[in-house]
This record gives C-alpha cells, sequence and structure tokens, in this order.
C-alpha cells in the first residue's frame, strides 16, 4: 500500500511543526513543546500550532491519522486534537476529546471521542426522545459505555427517583431506583463505573407542588449493572446531592440544599474539603483547578476556585447575579450560567467576569455544552435552548418543554451522544435530541496513555477509528450539503472546546478516504 497517496499534511511534530508531505503546509508554533522525540506537547491552557488557510478539505472525502496521548489524572479538560473551523458561518471541521463536568448536576461526558462537520446547517427542530419512566424532571444525562443515562425526578409519595438507559427511538429502560428518595440528581463516570448521588427534591423551588415522599436521599451508588447498585457512603449532614465530577482522579461531591465540598476515600468513606462559606450548585474542572457554582443569593453567588486541603477563593463577582448554576469551557475560556437575568459570563482571569449576553428574555441559564464547534445553553422559564454566535448574541433553536399553566420550565440537563446533542426537561420529563452539521462520536471512555485516532469522511458517512478498529459511524447525510471551505487557519492542538491537554506526534491528513487496512498500517508508524 502506499501510505502516501492523498497526503496534503504530515506533521511529525517531532523537533518542528513543519509538514514533510512536501507540499509546504508548515506550522506556525505558539507554544507547544516541540523537543521531545515522541510528539509535540500541549499545555492544555495557551498553547497551539497553526498551519495557513490554504489546506481546505471543501466537499469531499479526507481523512485524519493522529496518535494522542492523555494523562489519566487530569486536572483540565482534554479539549482539542484538530480543528478547521469558522464559527461565524459554522463552516469546517471539529476534532475534539469532550470532558463536560458542571453541566448542572452531572458529569455528562468523559474523556469522549467527537468528529464533526459543518457548513451551516440545523435540525429544524429538536426531536423528542420520549419520557423516562413517570418522571417530571430529567435531573441528569451522563453517557456511560456506550449508552446514555438519566436520573430523574419522580413525584409520587410511593414513587422514587430512577436511573434509565436510551435505547433508542422513545425508548428507555429502568435501570432500578437505588434510593428510596425522589431524585437521582447526579450522575459521574469514576475509574470506568458509574456513579450516582440521591436527592429529597424541593419542587417548589420549580413552582411545583412539593412532593409526598419525603424520604432524605444525601447518599452516593455505584452502578452494578441491572438494576443493582452498591451503596458508597454518605455526605455528613446532607440530606440531597447537587453534583459530582472527577478532579486529579478522585470522585467529589456536594450537597444540595447544605454547603459543604467532599471527596470520596473509598468503600463508604468521605473527607471534607471545607465549604467556601456558601451552597453551591455544581462542580467542574479548569486549568489546573476544581470550581464550584455559588448558589446562595445577593454576594453569596460567585464562583469558588478550590485551592487544596479546604482552603476556597472567591474568583469575583459577576455583576447583577445571586446564583450560578452551571459551567462549559468554550474556547480555551470558562463560562457560567447565571439567575435572576438569564445570562452567562466568561472568566477573564483574576476577578474579572465579562457578560457574554442575555438569552432572550429568560431568569436562568442552566445545563451548557460545547457541541459540534458551538456552545448550547438552556434556560428557565421557557425552556429553550440557545447557541452562542459571539459577542453578546444568542440564537434560539427551540422550546422544549410546552406544558401549559406551570410558571417554570426548565432545560436542565445536557450530553452528547451518538452525534446529536441531548436536552432533558422539567416539568414534562422528556429528552429531546438536535444534530448541528453531522457528527460521529465515539461513547466509551478514552483510555489513558497513546491512542492511534483517526477520522474519516467518506461519501455519506464520517467514521472514528480508535487503535485500528472501527469504532462508530454516522448515520447517513447529503455530501453535496457539506462544502467545508473556508478562510480559518488548521489548528493543531486547540478548537471551540479548549487547548488540548496532552501530546500529539506523526499528524497526517489526506484528501481521500483510507481504507482499514491502511488505518491499521498507520497505527504502526
Amino acid at each position: 500500500m502506499d501510505l502516501t497517496s492523498g497526503l496534503i499534511g504530515h506533521w511529525k511534530l517531532s523537533g518542528d511543526c513543519r509538514d514533510h508531505s512536501g507540499n509546504g503546509n508548515h506550522g506556525v508554533n505558539h507554544g507547544a513543546d516541540l523537543t521531545a522525540k515522541d510528539g509535540a506537547t500541549f499545555d492544555g491552557q495557551a498553547s497551539c500550532i497553526e498551519v495557513p488557510s490554504s489546506l481546505r478539505p471543501g466537499p469531499g472525502d479526507f481523512s485524519i491519522s493522529l496518535h494522542a496521548h492523555t494523562d489519566e489524572r487530569l486536572d483540565d479538560v482534554l479539549g482539542d486534537l484538530l480543528s478547521q473551523y469558522d464559527p461565524v458561518t459554522r463552516t469546517g471541521f471539529n476534532f475534539d476529546l469532550q470532558n463536560f463536568a458542571g453541566v448542572t448536576a452531572a458529569q455528562a461526558n468523559h474523556r469522549h471521542l467527537h468528529f464533526g462537520i459543518d457548513a451551516g446547517r440545523i435540525d429544524p427542530a429538536w426531536t423528542d426522545c420520549g419520557r423516562p419512566g413517570n418522571n417530571l424532571r430529567v435531573y441528569s444525562l451522563t453517557v456511560y459505555e456506550g449508552q446514555l443515562y438519566t436520573g430523574t425526578f419522580e413525584h409520587g409519595a410511593d414513587e422514587a427517583g430512577h436511573v434509565y438507559r436510551y435505547t433508542g427511538g422513545t425508548r428507555w429502560i429502568d435501570c432500578g431506583s437505588p434510593d428510596p428518595c425522589n431524585t437521582v440528581a447526579s450522575l459521574a463516570v469514576y475509574h470506568g463505573r458509574l456513579y450516582a448521588g440521591s436527592s429529597r427534591y424541593k419542587a417548589g423551588g420549580s413552582a411545583l407542588p412539593d412532593s409526598p415522599n419525603q424520604h432524605p436521599g444525601g447518599n452516593i451508588y455505584r452502578y452494578e449493572g441491572g438494576k443493582v447498585w452498591t451503596p458508597c457512603g454518605h455526605l455528613e449532614g446532607a440530606d440531597s446531592i447537587a453534583g459530582l465530577a472527577v478532579y486529579r482522579g478522585d470522585l467529589y461531591a456536594i450537597p444540595l440544599y447544605s454547603q459543604g465540598v467532599f471527596r470520596y476515600k473509598g468503600g463508604t468513606e468521605w473527607t471534607s474539603c471545607g465549604t467556601p462559606g456558601v451552597r453551591m450548585m455544581s462542580l467542574t474542572v479548569f486549568n489546573g483547578h476544581l470550581y464550584g457554582a455559588g448558589n446562595e443569593g445577593e454576594g453569596r453567588g460567585g464562583v469558588y476556585r478550590y485551592e487544596g486541603g479546604t482552603t476556597w477563593t472567591r474568583t469575583g463577582d459577576q455583576p447583577g447575579v445571586t446564583q450560578v448554576y452551571s459551567f462549559a469551557t468554550y474556547q480555551g475560556k470558562l463560562y457560567v450560567g447565571t439567575w435572576p437575568d438569564g445570562t452567562v459570563f466568561r472568566y477573564d482571569g483574576g476577578e474579572i467576569w465579562t457578560n457574554v449576553g442575555r438569552l432572550g428574555q429568560e431568569k436562568e441559564v442552566m445545563a451548557m455544552m460545547v457541541y459540534n464547534g458551538k456552545l448550547y445553553a438552556g434556560t428557565l422559564p421557557l425552556a429553550e435552548v440557545y447557541r452562542y454566535d459571539g459577542g453578546t448574541t444568542w440564537t434560539r433553536t427551540g422550546q422544549l418543554d410546552t406544558t401549559p399553566d406551570v410558571k417554570y420550565r426548565r432545560v436542565w440537563s445536557m450530553a452528547v451522544f451518538q452525534g446529536r446533542l441531548f436536552g432533558g426537561t422539567l416539568p414534562s420529563g422528556h429528552v429531546y435530541a438536535l444534530e448541528a452539521g453531522k457528527s460521529v462520536t465515539y461513547d466509551h471512555e478514552l483510555k489513558p496513555g497513546w491512542r492511534h485516532l483517526v477520522a474519516v469522511r467518506h461519501g455519506d458517512r464520517l467514521k472514528l477509528y480508535v487503535d485500528g478498529r472501527l469504532a462508530a459511524t454516522s448515520s447517513p447525510f447529503n455530501p453535496a450539503d457539506y462544502d467545508l471551505s473556508s478562510d480559518s487557519p488548521l489548528r493543531i492542538g486547540f478548537g471551540a472546546h479548549d487547548h488540548f491537554n496532552g501530546k500529539i506526534r506523526d499528524l497526517r491528513i489526506y484528501n481521500r478516504a483510507l481504507t482499514d487496512t491502511e488505518v491499521e498500517a498507520l497505527g504502526g508508524v
């Protein structure tokens, strides 16, 4: 076989960022460490390599092959491997690794591979994916071992919160009710296992009647398969869990109606990591730190950074904000969703927070997620989802919950699964999905260490290969709809999500689709 046929760019990323294909597409280094023989090191915070815009995939087939190394213990998101994308016209491609904690209650995606193309296309409407059980609130959405799971709030006196698994269409399978309380509020994947936090949710916070089921929660469980859950302890003084997140190889949890942050020590033991002096709604990981969203009213909102031990630092004010709900890392910056003016703020370091706009006339911004090049956010009281289009501009993509005669409707949870963006609602309890452009995702946790990753556009399909094997294939699309030509540079180690946190070597781009045999051969290079 000829592995040089159709090769339009080849960056060994060992000692330099020159193009070794003979086509002169040399890179410009912005802080990546090129000294090591085993590839370029990207710091996850500022480094990347830019290649001039003469490399344009256009409307035809193309392939990307690279070797990437990631660490097991992470104190940052993993970010983008490669991108060539114009956010104004929404044209180009994105090849990234998704770590989404702080999507309100859940760690929605953990080490998942995404490859997407777009030419300004989006589904005309969100697709109804059904109602899991008898729930009123899809509290969490999390992808685990190739499946989408949800934790729910169930209102009745004889009902309890459940975990359900999505099986396609509008179908959901019951995975059990680990706790007799009314809610499974938070889900996260830790050490390759699914964990859930239980809550006694007070529905009055959503202007609904409180559940007659008053059994306390505050417990953590590990999923064993089927409907079997193993107890993993209780958060001291808590009757409800607000969020879970993994930071530096440890699982962290916060209560919903009381203060405190706790770290899992194994078995059923949790240790206190102090409190910033307020209760918090969600946790995220960004640029070396664990962050929490303050949620206790005027002067007691804000965002808090964990400094280790039991020490927390407040990172400044978001003007007019009394409660912070959610986090997202977009274009290398940390964003937060807030109450009471439905605004999103960007963290610009120190104590500087920049207002990047209000979502329509909404009051609260909850679930936020980066999906195929853009930032999306869900709202209250109309349960709308908006796309961020730069500056202070947000574009409405639809209303997910139209339940009549209620004060509040929420889009509280989100996750990326099978190439689509999913959102969960209150009070209808339905899950909806949207596709922007065309994407394919590897919905399994990518193992740390060196991995050979290949993304292919071939005819009417996108494909992902992991370590030489076909791992995922997209649904079909019309190739003529996706001319990816733009003037945007090719960026190695940066894109819409974040700067890459790891190493990359032997990056190759072809103007054709690689075969299975060629992919396998490149894995040994």
